[in-house]
């Protein structure tokens, strides 16, 4: 077994085993970096506010790239930072596949010029075409941050999300594979403007690819904007040995915001009864200049949830 296989054995550890029920609790929260502060160092910041020892990473918190853009010696320098900050990185959220697939048409349709709609078609087509080596930064960049989950969508809703499946199938397989082979599990997030959207159809991709390295990113407030009942209905859906990673949006946990409130304190119980061993990310999604006082908010709200429950 070479060193890559191992640590891909040594992350996969956990989950192999079968975990026992494990309280969720500060120790199991995580934020999603670029939503919690404006510099790489006020995310490590929020995380030592609050107790965490575990975030999650998107884009450079202050700066426009991504972190699988960064070069090697800009990944050993973060993942230098996280250590030197006492926290670890629990997810790597990749855009990877958030685009619409060539030859389908978007389920709401665009107002756009002729030039407009070439100029788009050919820009899908370029991700497209560069998807495995986009991956591949992604998984790249998650080996250097310590984690071994790396998100992915199943592209931009079409008009006929049922007859497209098999193609997305056969386009995400391939990924599967490439992310198996480096010892990383690629997580398919329900996410309202995509292809998957409930837990019915994560459960349905599951089922069409199932690989040990194919698992679930579960955002309950996606599936509530399609009309599902994320709890306990859609949560009983999902292969609870594909789930992952658990994301919550910051209008979700907190009281103000009364359409998009979703009790969390039954859901973590049922998690932990399920055997749940991942994190519990805030992707706090509450835009604009109070973005950062809402994810501080947020976070409190989530920690008075999970110490409620005794």
């Amino acid at each position: 077994m070479n060193r890559r296989e191992l640590l891909g054995a040594s992350l996969l550890l956990p989950f192999s085993l079968g975990a026992k029920t494990t309280k969720i609790d500060r120790n199991r929260l995580s934020s999603v970096t670029d939503e919690s502060g404006k510099t790489p160092a006020e995310g490590i910041a929020f995380a030592h506010k609050h107790g965490l020892k575990w975030l999650e990473v998107r884009a450079v918190p202050g700066a426009k790239k991504h972190y699988a853009d960064m070069t090697a010696e800009e990944l050993k320098q973060a993942a230098k930072e996280f250590k030197d900050g006492g926290v670890r990185v629990s997810f790597f959220n990749s855009g990877q596949c958030k685009f619409l697939l060539p030859g389908t048409e978007p389920q709401k349709p665009r107002t756009e010029t002729p030039e407009q709609r070439t100029t788009r078609l050919a820009k899908d087509q370029l991700a497209f075409d560069r998807r495995e080596a986009d991956l591949m930064k992604s998984i790249r960049a998650a080996q250097a941050l310590g984690t071994d989950k790396v998100r992915v969508f199943a592209f931009l809703r079409t008009v006929d999300p049922g007859k497209d499946m098999q193609r997305i199938v056969d386009v995400l397989g391939p990924l599967v594979k490439i992310s198996e082979k480096e010892g990383i599990r690629l997580t398919l997030e329900n996410e309202v403007a995509c292809n998957v959207a409930s837990c019915a159809e994560l459960a349905a991709y599951m089922k069409a690819i199932p690989s040990k390295n194919f698992g679930v990113n579960w955002d309950a407030l996606n599936g509530l904007h399609v009309k599902e009942t994320p709890f306990p209905e859609g949560y009983k859906l999902i292969p609870k040995a594909k789930l992952w990673n658990v994301q919550i949006k910051g209008k979700s946990v907190l009281k103000g915001y009364a359409t998009d409130w979703i009790d969390w304190a039954p859901i973590f119980t049922a998690l932990e009864k399920d055997g749940y061993a991942g994190q519990v990310g805030l992707e706090c999604h509450i835009f604009g200049a109070e973005q950062i006082a809402k994810s501080h908010e947020s976070m409190i709200e989530m920690l008075r949830i999970a110490e409620k429950r005794g």
